[in-house]
């Protein structure tokens, strides 16, 4: 199955992600519209700062299978995708009770209000895995946007072997007393030395 992977090595916490995300799942699906949309469109993917200056990590839901929220939903509300693995809300069902989020390892439900068979109520948000676009043969709205490649979106099995072709590259790289090559790992490293040079000026203040 197809998934978003997330590399937190390559995020810079820009934010480009959340508002993709809040953008795609708005009404009007427009980045200057859904600004003004009541209720407000909400990002189901939270870019939280790390412990290291420019660190950050986009958590979202993993969509684990066995799904712990599916498990204790009362109302049916919560179910999986089977043709594309993806744990999904349906808001007409969700009561708001929480028991989604009590359960939930990564802390990636939250509620708001949502437009929901015509009417606005609080239901439980989460990342659906852009599952509308995926259907269309598109990729998700995070990854998609995402410049620094910390969101990619293929089979977990290729991917994490595309990772271990990488880490192996840089090793031998390093072995061999050469620099790893590749404008984006400059870029990233760059913006990771400002952070570290900003942070430094702060504490000597």
């Amino acid at each position: 199955m197809r998934t978003v992977f997330v590399d937190p090595q390559r995020c810079i916490g820009c934010g480009q992600c959340e508002f993709a995300c809040a953008v795609a799942h708005s009404k009007t699906r427009d980045p200057v519209m859904a600004l003004a949309e009541s209720p407000g469109a909400r990002p189901r993917v939270h870019v939280q700062a790390g412990p290291v200056p420019n660190t950050a990590y986009p958590n979202k839901c993993h969509h684990c299978n066995p799904a712990p929220c599916i498990g204790v939903c009362p109302s049916g509300a919560i179910t999986r995708d089977a043709a594309h693995d993806t744990v999904l809300v349906d808001g007409s069902r969700c009561i708001a009770c929480a028991m989604c989020a009590m359960v939930c390892p990564f802390d990636t439900i939250t509620f708001h209000p949502q437009v929901v068979q015509g009417d606005s109520r609080t239901i439980a948000v989460k990342c659906d895995g852009c599952i509308d676009r995926v259907r269309k043969g598109l990729i998700p709205a995070c990854v998609e946007t995402c410049k620094t490649g910390a969101l990619r979106f293929g089979e977990i099995n290729e991917l994490i072997a595309a990772d271990q072709r990488r880490e192996t590259e840089r090793v031998l790289v390093a072995a061999s007393g050469g620099t790893e090559a590749g404008q984006d790992a400059d870029g990233i490293a760059a913006w990771r030395a400002t952070g570290a040079y900003v942070a430094h000026l702060g504490g000597v203040r």
